[in-house]
């Protein structure tokens, strides 16, 4: 199975290093050096991991055989894909990969339908499971403890307790100015 594991960003610096956009909660496991990746175009890569250093917050890898800028912004957007085994669990019990979420269907905790996960959006903030309803629509519910409650694969569902006005248009509305007469 392929994963989206980074999208490589700006160049940095002249000896052919990057920035890149970290898509998944184990780096150092995916993106360490030797690490062969595909890439999205494929015309791209593979790419090998020569190098990998933490910068100001970001991370910079550097590929073999990119030795300068121009090398290196030209492969600015190209997403960086890890070959995984689907089997594979992440370390920790709370966490899960895109393609563990994926098709669950998504109830409430008192046993109503809200419907099946169809993509999983990254946020900076948060992600999001967009989930289409059995009309068609969709609700985009974040994947957060307080609302997600319990992740069962076995069952294949997740259970939600979502607040008032998240899949349903019964929002309450507070306000702090009074009602005018």
């Amino acid at each position: 199975m392929q994963l989206v594991v980074a999208r490589v960003g700006r160049a940095h610096g002249i000896k052919g290093e990057v920035t890149v956009e970290v898509r998944t909660d184990e780096p150092e496991l995916r993106l360490g050096p030797g690490a062969v990746l595909a890439t999205d175009p494929a015309s791209a890569g593979p790419l090998t991991i020569e190098t990998g250093r933490v910068h100001s917050g970001r991370l910079l890898l550097r590929f073999e055989g990119v030795r300068d800028r121009t090398a290196a912004e030209a492969l600015r957007n190209t997403l960086l894909i890890a070959d995984v085994d689907p089997n594979e669990l992440p370390e920790d019990e709370d966490e899960y990969y895109d393609h563990q979420l994926m098709d669950l269907d998504v109830v409430t905790a008192d046993g109503v339908e809200v419907g099946r996960i169809t993509e999983i959006s990254h946020l900076p903030s948060q992600d999001l499971f967009i989930v289409e309803r059995p009309d068609g629509t969709e609700v985009m519910i974040p994947f957060v403890e307080e609302i997600v409650t319990e992740i069962d694969l076995e069952e294949q569902r997740a259970v939600i307790t979502p607040p008032p006005g998240l899949i349903d248009d019964r929002a309450e509305i507070a306000s702090s100015r009074e009602e005018e007469s």
